[in-house]
């Protein structure tokens, strides 16, 4: 099993970017330009390796490999944005991997793609990006190509050696549980599960009782083996349950107009684990957007881009309409509004610099659930 702290540390630590790995400060899923630049890199980078495994490393400065983090990032449908553009699409995964020296809300991202033994290449536009695009590495870039690739090996054995060196052992597990319930989590409720006598599960979060059904709220849960931090959430509602096989998380989110909110269940997230030492994880989405009166919606949705219009000008704008603002407008397009959703990026600068740090937090939750029911 490998410890993926241990294989960022090494990728890192292995010269600069190559033909195996590429490092981004972030990932901008939000538009088509960051969509396909994004796809590009995957295109290329399965293109180079058909033999190997090969990685993206998220929340890493580019020019001295310092890791500052980025946010937890918990789209599970990642692969269907990659099977919608490419073809012959590889598999692909994204963990979120917890670094002792970043705040809580931060992680780096690792992307693997896995080897595939069929040319990649874009079968519709996006971007800059026409159907039938293909590309490969050089080095560290990603070139465009119209010449035939062919099956190179040349990365199966420093991959297959970095990988090797970053395998787990039971004093990496046992520091990770430790320091999960004595050390980062030592103010919430915290508790631990074993599973198949492999898998370590660590959560913790702030518990509250209602109608004989525990919640947890301020949720961290990480597999501790391979240092994933499974799921992250400072705002929602979660349900957790196990049993001997199998870890579930249902997630809430909180949604409603102006004064008027309740809790909606948003997605169910279990991972399966097996005795030869894998798991699985499957998702089923199980929101139902509240619906509302088009009349109604219509004014307040008027409202909201004014007061949009007036942080665009400086102009005073209360802190309540402002922390409404995000959700308001993702309950909008919900509701068949289109424009709504396209007005709430444009509004992504004034959103993030307002005073209230939840105000852009709010927004990052918004866009979230909107792009997990896009490609759900």
């Amino acid at each position: 099993m490998i410890n993926k702290r241990l294989l960022i540390k090494n990728l890192l630590a292995h010269n600069n970017e190559n033909s195996f790995y590429d490092k981004k400060r972030q990932l901008n899923l939000h538009s088509k330009e960051g969509k396909g630049k994004f796809l590009k890199h995957i295109c290329a980078l399965s293109n180079s390796n058909p033999f190997n495994n090969s990685y993206i490393v998220v929340g890493v400065e580019d020019d001295d490999n310092e890791i500052v983090g980025d946010d937890f990032f918990d789209d599970s449908r990642i692969q269907n944005l990659v099977n919608a553009y490419l073809e012959n699409p590889p598999k692909i995964t994204y963990d979120n991997i917890p670094f002792p020296n970043l705040p809580k809300e931060k992680v780096v991202g690792l992307v693997t793609i896995k080897p595939k033994n069929k040319v990649s290449f874009f079968k519709k536009n996006i971007y800059t990006i026409y159907a039938g695009n293909t590309f490969i590495r050089i080095g560290s870039n990603t070139s465009p190509t119209e010449e035939k690739i062919s099956a190179s090996k040349s990365n199966v054995e420093t991959v297959i050696s970095i990988e090797n060196n970053s395998r787990n052992n039971i004093k990496h597990t046992l520091d990770g549980v430790l320091d999960f319930i004595t050390v980062s989590h030592k103010d919430l409720d915290n508790q631990y599960q074993v599973f198949k006598e492999n898998f370590v599960v660590c959560w913790a979060g702030k518990k509250n009782v209602f109608r004989n059904e525990t919640y947890y709220s301020r949720v961290d849960i990480e597999l501790v083996n391979e240092q994933i931090k499974l799921f992250y959430s400072n705002q929602d509602e979660v349900i957790i349950s196990h049993d001997k096989d199998s870890f579930t998380i249902t997630e809430y989110v909180k949604l409603g107009l102006n004064d008027k909110t309740s809790y909606y269940p948003l997605e169910k997230l279990t991972f399966y684990f097996y005795d030869n030492g894998y798991y699985k994880m499957e998702t089923q989405m199980l929101f139902e957007p509240p619906q509302y009166n088009k009349k109604l919606l219509h004014h307040i949705y008027n409202s909201v881009l004014i007061a949009i219009q007036k942080l665009h000008k400086n102009k005073e704008v209360s802190e309540m309409e402002v922390l409404r603002i995000p959700h308001t407008l993702m309950i909008c397009y919900l509701n068949d509004f289109k424009e709504a959703k396209h007005k709430l990026i444009e509004a992504k600068s004034v959103l993030k610099a307002y005073k209230n740090p939840l105000v852009y937090i709010y927004f990052k939750e918004s866009l979230r659930i909107l792009r997990k029911m896009k490609y759900n």
